[in-house]
């Protein structure tokens, strides 16, 4: 019995991303699949009266792109709920936000805000009296943009019972004034864990899910990973969501392991995992490790200390608890999912993975690292000896004036900031790279800057040899596309669904509107996302498309 397609395209520049890096003029989708994939003239076997016909005219055709590491849930709910701060310059006008916020919610029992940018307070980070003069009373809570420091006022440490002869916990520090020891208004890492913050409900989390996946699907975006499930209220949101049938993004998340809670957690988070293992659009398979924290807070782990403090920084994790943790786990068939910044950190990643895999039978497990903001060559090889894939952010890969030569050059210094964020070095070894955003932590999460900057290594609209980093590490557009579709499909166990246009696989598709091949590489985040498909189904359409139908 002859299958007809649904829709099919014609006349398109079709990069399948398949293992050829094959392209096509024509693509047919049915029951939202791909039915088939080549020339015009074969692709007209499968039209008949009820088949959508579009003429591309040339218009490329991608995969929907995978975000590998993404807070959907969490950005949503932050977009929605909290006081934005990310064009804040300084404390004062960060503090002005919060002001207009409290005049508008004058009832509001505590104040929360994200998104400074941790130049506004290098060394021991923003003050805690800046808040105090507009909020005296009320605990105010702003978590950085990379969300690994949190700014408070008096009040908030006063609820904490936080002082200065509070210790620094576990994986954390408590910044305090020099002159007198007291708690100076930030903290890092496992130390923000001291302010109680109450969760958001499972409504709010389910708005935050919608209002991302709107801002996803403009961006072509169709996957995602979510590495930090983290309570009861937003996975209950997003099995809500699929139930109600209103997921239009595949997600596959980490659970949160817990430091604090160690060995003892890991029969809890093979419970968790066996409620939500079956969905279509949303399962937790996966482990989320924190090992180390993040450069501009002088916590991500380094081999040698950093310049401007006698500190390697902070390690989240006791080794030797981690490297347990991990074998058990990994005995669980979970994939660990982990986030390292420094050198050391991934040092002590992969003798974590490495162990787990020692004391176990072989299986497909396909851990994961993800920044990799500075590593050792031999730790390259060692991952890819482990079969580890990276993870990294190409939208870091640039010198961005507030953070490069404010912060990550004088933290680090020049030879090391100058080596960071490998690229091409991982492809070379035979890793597969799977890009990411780490939205919020990078707010325009568009796939299409992601790709420019792996390309480039050089902030958009910028052309500046000097202001080109570590320019070795470019890699190609092809590469990047790759890192994108395919290669986060293989990240995520995916790869026989989607990620390539190929027949028989889900019709997640992009319709952009210039073939990226054949434009300047200064051109490519200037490209539109035009129509976005997943599983044959329309998810955006911009305003600007208008397709030549017959």
């Amino acid at each position: 019995m002859a299958v007809y397609a649904d829709l099919i395209f014609y006349n398109g520049n079709i990069y399948t991303v398949d293992k050829d890096r094959s392209q096509a003029e024509a693509v047919a989708v049915a029951a939202g699949k791909i039915l088939f994939v080549g020339s015009n003239k074969d692709a007209k076997q499968f039209e008949n009266n009820e088949t959508e016909i579009v003429d591309l005219q040339g218009k490329m055709v991608l995969p929907g792109f995978f975000d590998s590491h993404t807070h959907a849930s969490m950005g949503g709910v932050e977009a929605l709920f909290t006081v934005d701060l990310n064009n804040c310059e300084s404390q004062q006008e960060a503090a002005d936000a919060v002001k207009k916020y409290m005049d508008n919610k004058p009832d509001a029992e505590i104040i929360i805000g994200v998104g400074w940018g941790n130049a506004i307070g290098t060394g021991i980070g923003p003050r805690k009296e800046v808040l105090d003069e507009i909020a005296p009373n009320v605990p105010v809570c702003l978590y950085s943009e990379d969300h690994h420091s949190a700014w408070v006022n008096s009040k908030a440490l006063e609820l904490a019972e936080i002082t200065a002869e509070t210790v620094n916990p576990k994986g954390g520090v408590i910044e305090r004034d020099p002159s007198t020891g007291e708690p100076s208004g930030t903290l890092r890492e496992s130390a923000m864990n001291l302010i109680e913050i109450p969760d958001y409900t499972v409504e709010q989390y389910k708005k935050g899910i919608l209002a991302y996946q709107k801002m996803a699907a403009a961006c072509g975006i169709t996957s995602a990973h979510e590495p930090f499930m983290k309570n009861g209220n937003v996975i209950k949101a997003y099995s809500e969501l699929e139930k109600e049938g209103k997921l239009t993004i595949r997600y596959r998340n980490s659970l949160y392991v817990d430091p604090e809670k160690g060995l003892e957690q890991v029969e809890e988070l093979v419970a968790e995992r066996e409620k939500h293992s079956r969905g279509s659009y949303f399962q937790t398979n996966s482990a989320k490790f924190f090992i180390d924290g993040v450069v501009e807070g002088a916590t991500a782990y380094l081999e040698e200390p950093y310049e401007h403090i006698d500190s390697r920084g902070e390690l989240v994790w006791d080794p030797e608890i981690y490297k347990e943790a991990a074998a058990r786990l990994h005995k669980e068939r979970f994939t660990i999912h982990i986030h390292s910044i420094g050198d050391a950190s991934t040092r002590i990643s992969l003798d974590g993975l490495e162990y787990a895999e020692s004391q176990d039978e072989p299986f497909d497990s396909r851990h994961a690292i993800t920044h990799l903001q500075l590593v050792n060559p031999e730790d390259i090889d060692r991952m890819k000896k482990l079969n580890v894939v990276s993870v990294p952010n190409p939208y870091w890969f640039m010198k961005e004036p507030s953070y490069y030569f404010d912060i990550e050059e004088p933290y680090l210094g020049k030879e090391r900031a100058a080596r960071q964020y490998p690229m091409q070095s991982l492809i070379d070894a035979g890793i597969i790279a799977a890009s990411a955003s780490d939205y919020p932590v990078t707010m325009n999460f568009h796939p299409l800057n992601g790709i420019q900057l792996g390309v480039t290594r050089t902030e958009i609209g910028k052309s500046d040899e000097h202001l080109i980093n570590n320019p070795a590490e470019r890699t190609t557009l092809a590469n990047m596309i790759e890192s994108f579709t395919i290669n986060g499909a293989y990240s995520l166990k995916l790869e026989q669904l989607t990620g390539s246009i190929e027949q028989g696989k889900k019709a997640d598709l992009i319709v952009l509107d210039r073939n990226l091949f054949e434009i300047p590489e200064g051109e490519i985040s200037q490209t539109k996302v035009q129509l976005t498909l997943f599983e044959g189904k329309e998810t955006y359409r911009d305003k600007d498309f208008i397709a030549v139908t017959s």
